[in-house]
This record gives structure tokens, sequence and C-alpha cells, in this order.
């Protein structure tokens, strides 16, 4: 579904992936763990589309697709969704019209009918109850007055309601207690954990990995994957830290 061949990529002229290298199937999670400034946000990034993440070097292909030559709507519409550690506020525009405009668009790309205001609300009414959301707090402007673990439980309707391909969710876990961090991952699993699906979960620590159980856990230092296995990495990871295993 998604491979990664010797990307390079620098931001403000400064390298930061160096030859990085994965493959996620459909069907998989994987999980990438590693040290402050080894390059896991800009790999999001520049998955996503990001401006000012400039690759440089290598390529990366979603569903045989050039990924990098898409625009960030193309890359989209064809099925990926990012998730954003901070996920932004945007005064003015609720939660719901945001929503139903995004759903929209990528339907009108893949040729697809639009959804009719009922029809949406059916959709978003089904996500926010799963998450325990309110749907009060869908007609709110995006994010505004949310709590850090509202936001993610937010950011993971709005994933419930696009029902991409591949999400890439970075630091999902950042900011969230004990009891949202399993709401949270039951959310995660609920929506992604099919074999058409796949995950890309970033994280600095194991215990998101508790509820979302990955199929892989890599490990990136320096700009590129320096150590791969199962889900067992990650507990040696909260023994040892990185200092070891990265060098």
């Amino acid at each position: 579904m998604l491979n990664i061949d010797n990307l390079h990529a620098t931001v403000a002229d400064k390298p930061i992936l160096k030859g990085l290298t994965l493959s996620l199937k459909p069907g998989e999670i994987h999980a990438i763990m590693g040290p402050n400034g080894a390059g896991k946000s800009t790999l999001s990034y520049v998955l996503g589309g990001r401006p000012g993440y400039e690759v440089t070097g290598g390529g990366a292909t979603f569903d045989g697709q050039d990924l990098i030559a898409l625009a960030p709507h193309e890359r989209a519409a064809a099925g990926l969704f990012l998730g954003f550690q901070y996920p932004v506020e945007i005064p003015g525009v609720s939660n719901v019209q945001f929503l139903r405009e995004a759903l929209n668009a990528q339907r009108k790309v893949r040729g697809e009918a639009p959804l009719s205001g009922g029809d949406f609300l059916k959709i978003a009414r089904a996500q926010a109850d799963a998450m325990g959301m309110d749907m009060d707090m869908l007609k709110r402007p995006v994010n505004v007055g949310f709590s850090g673990g509202e936001k993610k439980r937010n950011e993971m309707v709005q994933m419930g309601i696009i029902d991409p391909k591949l999400a890439i969710l970075d630091e999902t876990d950042s900011g969230l207690d004990i009891d949202a961090l399993r709401v949270v991952g039951d959310g995660i699993n609920r929506i992604m954990r099919k074999p058409d699906k796949a995950v890309l979960l970033i994280t600095h620590y194991q215990r998101l990995l508790d509820y979302v159980r990955p199929d892989f856990v890599h490990v990136l230092a320096d700009g590129r994957i320096v150590r791969s296995g199962g889900p067992e990495l990650a507990l040696e990871l909260e023994r040892e830290g990185y200092g070891a295993l990265a060098a």
C-alpha cells in the first residue's frame, strides 16, 4: 500500500530524512519510535505534503501512485489521512461544516455523489457516539476551546467520517490521560484495523501500543530506520531507551 524508498528530505535546507526506506501492506499497523529530532514528524509531514518539506531524493508510492507528485488534497482523496500531534484550532468554522465539505470534496474527486446534510449527520452522529462525544461539540468551531483529549477524540471522529485507506498518526497519544488514551486507542482499532487499511503510528512511548498492538515496530534515528522488530521491540525501548539501539 505504502512504499517509501530511500527517502531524503530537507526543512529550511537542513537534511532531516537521510535515506528512509519502509513498506506497509494492507492490514498492517506499523509503529515508529525514536528520540527527539530523529525525523518522525518530518516523515509524517513529507508524506502528507506539508509545504516547506522538500524531498531531495528517493520517493514514495501509495497504491501504486507517485505520492510525492500529488498535491495534499489529491493525497487525501486517494485515501491518506494525517493526524497531528497538535490539532489546530479553526475559529469560525464549525466541525460539522468542515467535515461535510472535506468528505464531499473527496467524494467529488472519486466521482461519487455528495452526501446530503441528513445522510452526513447520520455518519457524524455514529462516529461521535462511538468516541463518547456529544453532537453539540461537532457544532462548535473546529477544536476551539477543546482540551487536549477532546481534540484527539475529535480527530478520531474526523478519521471515522473520512474513512481513509492509510492513517499516518503523529503522536496521537501526546497529552492524553489514561482514560483518553484507551478511548483513542479503541477508536484507531475500530476504524483502521481492517484487511484493506494500514496505519503508520508515530509515538514516543510504548503505552499507546498496549491498546493498538502493532505488527511491526521501527526505530528511527538520524533520519533513517536503524532497527525493526515486533511489538516486543517497543518494550525493549521502554526498558533500555534509545541510546544503544539507535547507535
